[in-house]
């Protein structure tokens, strides 16, 4: 992988220099105007959230039954980017809802759901770090927990009544908005990718760090 990382960073460097033009040529919504433009970081940042979700489920899972460190770096490096994509999403939503809806915030099923979600995540990092030992398992049950959460959080705009958008607007763009959103999403999904490889690494050397300390204290 690392002999990618060079031309990956600057492919993701063009990508997000072409998405800002992308986005400035697309047309505007009918209602809601310039600030529907937010539509194309929103999305894709909860996008990346969810991704991040499942990844740390499934490597925690692995964790779990297969006792394998690797696993365990894989699901702590993704549980971080789900809280930070999700912060992201949390940031650019009131902004957006403030001009669409009129408030920053409102108890909507989407957003309360999401948010929740979103803790469970931040709750899986403070344990991590101060739960002591043990915190590794416990935590990953967490993640477990909060990924088997994530159909809920999707489908609740089509089964509840709410104000957020429900799952098929992005089936409906036209070409002028949906060419502009997907290249977003794999501009985002490419930034990811390197973020992640790179706090994978880092954690890598974290827990090797830690080893020869424990080593060293033994001797």
């Amino acid at each position: 992988m690392r002999k990618f990382f060079a031309p990956l960073l600057v492919l993701a460097i063009l990508l997000m220099v072409v998405a800002p033009v992308l986005i400035a040529e697309a047309p505007y919504e009918a209602t809601m105007g310039l600030i529907q433009k937010i539509f194309y970081f929103h999305v894709p940042s909860a996008m990346m959230m969810m991704l991040s979700v499942f990844i740390c489920g499934i490597w925690s899972i692995i964790f779990l039954l297969k006792k394998r460190p690797a696993a365990d770096h894989v699901a702590v490096t993704a549980g971080e980017l789900a809280v930070v994509f999700g912060l992201f999403v949390l940031v650019t939503g009131p902004l957006w809802a403030r001009i669409a809806w009129g408030v920053w915030w409102t108890w909507d099923v989407r957003l309360t759901s999401y948010f929740l979600l979103w803790m469970i995540f931040v709750g899986y990092l403070l344990v991590r770090k101060y739960g002591g030992p043990g915190s590794d398992k416990l935590s990953a049950a967490m993640a477990i927990f909060g990924m088997a959460n994530v159909p809920f959080v999707y489908v609740s705009v089509d089964i509840w009544r709410t104000m957020h958008p429900k799952t098929t607007v992005v089936t409906t763009l036209g070409e002028g908005m949906a060419i502009p959103f997907w290249f977003c999403v794999f501009a985002f999904l490419v930034v990811y990718s390197l973020v992640f490889v790179s706090r994978l690494r880092l954690e890598e050397q974290r827990a090797r760090v830690e080893q020869l300390f424990l080593e060293a204290s033994d001797i």
